[in-house]
């Protein structure tokens, strides 16, 4: 029986997807362990294997057969749009994706003048201002806090993640538009849906069941 690998978006996902499969009978206790050094964590008895990678990587190895599963933020898969099955959605990590602005900036979302957009997504804002709004906006791609686009006028709004809104609040800044809601997901890579189909489908069913109670 080959290994059917995992990919894993690191950070706090890594928690609550371990916990999920502990309550599937997956365990590997190995890689909630801070201090090692290992980059790939096996499950001999089970025949799975784990690593961790970037969030935006995930997508990356699944859709090249490098992991035949990923979990992941709804955010990375519209972001990276790679050719990969979304089979579930996990529930956990739920936060949302929104268009953010000091209040004034709200006038400009109405009038479909041309913005300037800053985010970490430059993408799911491309596709939300041109596709879902019509509007033309020059979009600016910022990997740090995009909170600083419009306190420092690099942009009139953000397109950036919310979870509680409190450090948009201590900004001066609030959520003018929603685009989506987001949360954890599931992946698949779509040759090995095809070559693994008992033990995915299997798997899938285990976790939604999980996910249930």
């Amino acid at each position: 029986m080959r290994y059917l690998t995992f990919a894993l978006g690191k950070g706090r996902l890594v928690d609550s997807t371990m916990e999920l499969l502990n309550k599937c009978g997956i365990t590997c206790d190995e890689i909630l362990d801070k201090k090692t050094r290992k980059l790939i964590f096996t499950n001999e008895e089970l025949k799975l294997k784990f690593f961790l990678a970037k969030g935006p990587d995930v997508p990356t190895y699944v859709e090249y057969g490098a992991a035949d599963i990923g979990i992941v933020g709804a955010d990375t898969i519209l972001e990276e749009n790679r050719r990969v099955y979304e089979v579930l959605d996990l529930g956990f990590g739920k936060c949302r994706m929104c268009v953010c602005g000091p209040h004034e900036a709200k006038e400009l979302l109405t009038h479909r003048e041309m913005i300037r957009v800053a985010s970490k997504y430059p993408n799911i804002a491309k596709d939300y201002f041109f596709n879902k709004k019509h509007q033309t906006v020059d979009i600016i791609k910022l990997n740090g806090s995009v909170e600083l686009g419009p306190i420092v006028n690099l942009s009139d709004v953000i397109v950036d993640i919310v979870e509680t809104g409190s450090t948009l609040r201590e900004n001066g800044l609030e959520v003018l538009e929603e685009i989506c809601p987001l949360s954890a997901r599931m992946i698949v890579n779509q040759v090995s849906m095809q070559m693994e189909t008992e033990r995915i489908r299997k798997l899938i069913n285990d976790m939604k069941e999980k996910l249930d109670t």
